[in-house]
């Protein structure tokens, strides 16, 4: 985890992590600015580690840090050393759009041998190095949102449900996952204070109560109500 801050996070970075697999590594979105260039530094990884990046959603404390990645591997410009960035057709429109509004023409040009966009469609399945994995669509009611289902080379599975509440048209796709990332506002005993339903996303107790309902093995529970 690099990250587990909402939006408007001040003390700690948003919500972003890493998957590692046989000398693969997938950053899974980008928190909101150049932060996440530290955070990658203090976890130990390195920009030419990179192998590809998934963006769920074109929010701001998602998408930007991603913008940042793409601005420093065409800065490095590393010969043989490519990044795929998956993500949404609005996520892939807003990269572009960002990137073609704030970068200057010779880092763009740098661009094509160094990044790959990739435009991905509700459950299309697509690998990264060893790790095989299965988009879903979340069904948000905020903005067009995926997540996935991850298949280590171990066989061990990863399923990431992206910032808002499980949907159940989802189920069977992560139904059994050894491992179940579910975003967290707040416990349920705060729910009247801190209104997590009001924001789309859930408590603690939501999460559990899901894990159980999805016979998932291990719940990794992530905050989105830190500031």
């Amino acid at each position: 985890m690099l990250g587990t801050g909402e939006a408007v996070a001040t003390h700690c970075y948003n919500t972003c992590f890493t998957l590692h697999a046989q000398n693969t590594t997938l950053l899974v979105d980008g928190g909101g600015g150049n932060g996440i260039l530290c955070q990658l530094e203090k976890a130990g990884v390195g920009l030419d580690e990179l192998d590809a990046m998934f963006v769920s959603h074109a929010h701001t404390d998602h998408i930007l840090g991603a913008v940042w990645i793409i601005r420093m591997m065409g800065y490095r410009n590393n010969k043989g050393h490519r990044v795929r960035v998956f993500g949404n057709d609005k996520v892939i429109h807003t990269l572009k759009t960002i990137i073609s509004l704030t970068f200057n023409a010779a880092n763009i040009d740098r661009l094509k041998d160094t990044v790959d966009f990739c435009t991905l469609e509700d459950g299309e399945k697509f690998d990264v190095g060893a790790i095989h994995l299965q988009c879903f669509d979340i069904h948000s009611m905020k903005e067009k949102q995926f997540g996935f289902h991850a298949i280590m080379p171990s066989g061990t599975t990863v399923s990431f449900l992206g910032d808002e509440p499980f949907n159940e048209a989802n189920r069977q796709i992560v139904l059994g996952s050894d491992w179940l990332m579910h975003e967290v506002f707040c416990l349920y005993a705060d729910r009247e204070k801190l209104r997590p339903y009001e924001k789309r996303h859930s408590t603690a107790l939501d999460a559990g109560r899901n894990a159980s309902s999805l016979h998932v093995k291990n719940l990794i529970l992530y905050q989105k109500g830190c500031h």
